[in-house]
């Protein structure tokens, strides 16, 4: 899955951007996974990467939610 950018992720909906979060939680499950067997990862920076990616989503997905209150 791709990393998004700020500006990509402020043109998503909400309902994306829940999507999105799911996806990159599940490859980030599977880096770990194969970080704990022992097995050197293709990309050692992916983790942080995804991790990243991950609260960037988050947060963005809050100032959504919060502006339509």
């Amino acid at each position: 899955m791709a990393i998004y950018r700020v500006d990509d992720i402020r043109d998503l909906s909400v309902e994306e951007i829940e999507n999105n979060i799911d996806e990159l939680k599940s490859e980030l499950s599977k880096e770990r996974s194969l970080l704990a067997t022992g097995s050197a990862p293709e990309n050692p920076g992916r983790i942080r990467e995804l991790r990243r990616t991950i609260a960037r989503l988050k947060t963005i997905k809050a100032e959504k939610e919060k502006q339509n209150e």
